[in-house]
């Protein structure tokens, strides 16, 4: 079941809210001793987390399908870089990263238990049953707070994202279980920031007419222009008129330009490698890039910083021309203190 972006907590009583973690979404089936831990897109992820399957023995009941979010926790932050990185296809890489940061799984639904289907349960039912049979679980299985108080769910969605959580959930009191359908809300982190335009991909469609994404950058303290993300999400013809737009700024672009050292490290005729270099998600796609003159500045949307980078693609909102390139700095940034995650789970749970 997936859940739909809206702009705030909605109002009423009819709603129980939840923490939006930050991490992978998956299912968990158990059948006696077998445990299948599968991911959103139905592959299975138990070679990647094998710390998890005898702690989700120990709490789950013998027959049950639960639903969640795979964690990893650093420092009092939720750590999905660290995350990323276990999808890696060495088994010995895994179980060493298994010890060294190990994960932990975030219930909050339960779908079935022995042979009763509970999809079709009110989720009030549901979450009441899902605490009487996990509640008392030990860490690295917890269950995630919910609560039907929308002041105490405002307060988690201002305090708890420097802990790394993305937002607030709200759940129908009501609602079934509907897979696939977007009947959840999520209200999450939105700011501004104006950022450096220094390169684009083209889209993988248009043969090199349509513009993809543009690759965005921040000045830091020693005046080094840092990859920060992308911006996408343009309608055909917004990606047609960006490729012109684009076009004189590509004129002796690499030159000069601050990730030149990237480029440099492709082959070929053009740039191959780009800035930040490739994710475990980014396996097979064409990463390829067309660097410009950093002279133009865009003001974009964003939810919420991963370290130095944002965390999620950003939103196109306008070219700010009244800006110059060197002021787009990680100053202009909103800095949200962490707040521990024993905050959320009292008793260090």
């Amino acid at each position: 079941m997936l859940a739909k972006r809206v702009g705030g907590l909605p109002s009423g009583d009819d709603w129980i809210f939840e923490p939006k973690w930050d991490g992978f979404r998956a299912l968990v089936f158990r059948d006696g001793d077998e445990i299948l831990i599968q991911s959103r897109d139905e592959k299975p992820l138990n070679r990647y987390f094998p710390e998890l399957e005898d702690p989700l023995r120990a709490a789950l009941p013998s027959r049950c399908v639960l639903d969640g979010e795979i964690v990893i926790v650093k420092e009092d932050e939720l750590d999905f870089d660290a995350l990323q990185l276990r999808l890696h296809p060495a088994a010995s890489r895994v179980k060493l990263l298994s010890q060294q940061s190990p994960a932990s799984f975030v219930f909050f639904d339960l779908l079935n238990v022995g042979e009763r289907d509970l999809r079709g349960e009110k989720f009030q039912n549901r979450r009441h049953e899902l605490e009487s049979l996990i509640s008392a679980a030990a860490p690295p299985i917890h269950l995630t707070p919910a609560t039907a108080d929308r002041s105490v769910a405002a307060d988690w969605f201002r305090r708890f994202e420097g802990a790394g959580l993305d937002g607030v959930i709200a759940k129908s009191i009501a609602g079934t279980y509907e897979p696939n359908k977007r009947v959840m809300l999520k209200v999450k982190h939105e700011r501004d920031c104006d950022c450096v335009v220094a390169g684009f991909r083209w889209h993988k469609k248009g043969d090199r007419t349509l513009v993809g994404s543009l690759l965005l950058g921040l000045y830091d303290d020693s005046g080094a222009l840092q990859h920060v993300g992308v911006c996408a999400s343009f309608s055909t013809e917004k990606r047609r008129e960006l490729a012109e737009f684009l076009k004189p700024y590509r004129e002796e672009a690499l030159a000069t330009h601050p990730w030149k050292h990237w480029a440099e490290q492709g082959s070929g005729d053009e740039p191959k490698r780009m800035p930040g270099g490739q994710s475990r998600w980014s396996q097979g796609k064409d990463l390829s890039w067309e660097p410009l003159r950093p002279e133009l500045v865009v003001q974009v949307a964003y939810d919420h910083m991963q370290g130095d980078r944002f965390r999620h693609t950003a939103q196109f909102r306008r070219w700010r021309k009244d800006k110059k390139p060197g002021d787009c700095t990680y100053a202009q940034l909103e800095v949200v203190p962490p707040q521990e995650l024993a905050a959320i789970f009292p008793q260090g749970r």
